[in-house]
């Protein structure tokens, strides 16, 4: 992972950090000179990531949290503060619940409410504990991190899908709520990123996931960690309330048509 920006002497909590694009996330704050707090339900692999901050000269604390459990969240923005003394910047990003592809009307009630409670109630708990922080300070950034299929239907995920579009319509009513008060709110939109969830669907499941993209390649999520720390930095002060796809160009539209010439008469 590679940027620029400083943020030393801040502190960053990112929320869903136990692996892939949480954890890269928090590795990235931790490179910037951020002190990190990070929360995840998997203590084992929170650990491990923690480790590689520290191991690199860097403060990191790691959190037990349930993003479902509004004292579970509550305790995890309390826990940041009283160790490092304030919060900076703080990243949404655990994801989970749903159902494997269904069409929608056998998706089961409890599939679908599952999907809300950690990709969206997750993220509104999440900005509900930690605005209040940073307004006790000098403000700060918040990315919540929703999908590509945050802004495209995907059939067979109306419970992911339709949790993921809600990210971003609370993002922007955040935004708004708090513009004035030195408070950002952004969106990252992934598509195909190489995360374990990708990497257990083999070759064959990323070949697939390639060709819906039009460079050719899926994502890594160094390039999203990136995408994020740079949204939470002042070189980003002037953009709150965005949504910014991470994709390879997935979202743009349609690839051109092949031109296929009428056959010639002898």
């Amino acid at each position: 992972m590679t940027n620029n920006h400083s943020f030393t002497g801040k502190v960053a909590l990112v929320m869903g950090a136990s692996r892939g694009i949480g954890a890269a996330t928090a590795l990235a704050f931790a490179a910037a000179g951020a002190d990190v707090a990070l929360g995840a339900r998997d203590d084992r692999q929170l650990a491990e990531v923690a480790e590689q901050i520290k191991a690199t000269g860097g403060r990191a604390l790691p959190i037990h949290l349930d993003v479902t459990d509004p004292e579970s969240v509550r305790h995890c923005v309390a826990a940041t503060v009283g160790e490092f003394g304030r919060l900076d910047a703080a990243v949404n990003n655990a994801t989970g619940g749903g159902h494997p592809p269904t069409p929608l009307t056998e998706v089961t009630v409890e599939d679908f409410t599952s999907a809300f409670e950690v990709n969206t109630l997750g993220v509104f708990l999440g900005m509900k504990y930690q605005i209040p922080a940073m307004l006790s300070g000098a403000g700060g950034a918040i990315v919540n991190v929703s999908s590509s299929a945050g802004l495209q239907g995907v059939g067979g995920l109306t419970g992911y899908a339709t949790a993921k579009h809600a990210v971003i319509g609370l993002s922007r009513v955040a935004a708004l709520d708090y513009a004035g008060q030195g408070i950002r709110v952004n969106i990252v939109a992934p598509g195909p990123i190489l995360t374990d969830n990708l990497r257990r669907a083999g070759e064959r499941g990323q070949h697939a996931a390639t060709q819906a993209i039009p460079q050719g390649r899926v994502g890594a999520v160094d390039e999203v960690a990136d995408a994020i720390v740079w949204l939470c930095s002042a070189e980003a002060g002037f953009i709150t309330g965005a949504t910014l796809p991470i994709d390879g160009g997935k979202l743009a539209g349609v690839q051109p048509f092949t031109r296929v010439l009428p056959p010639q008469r002898a």
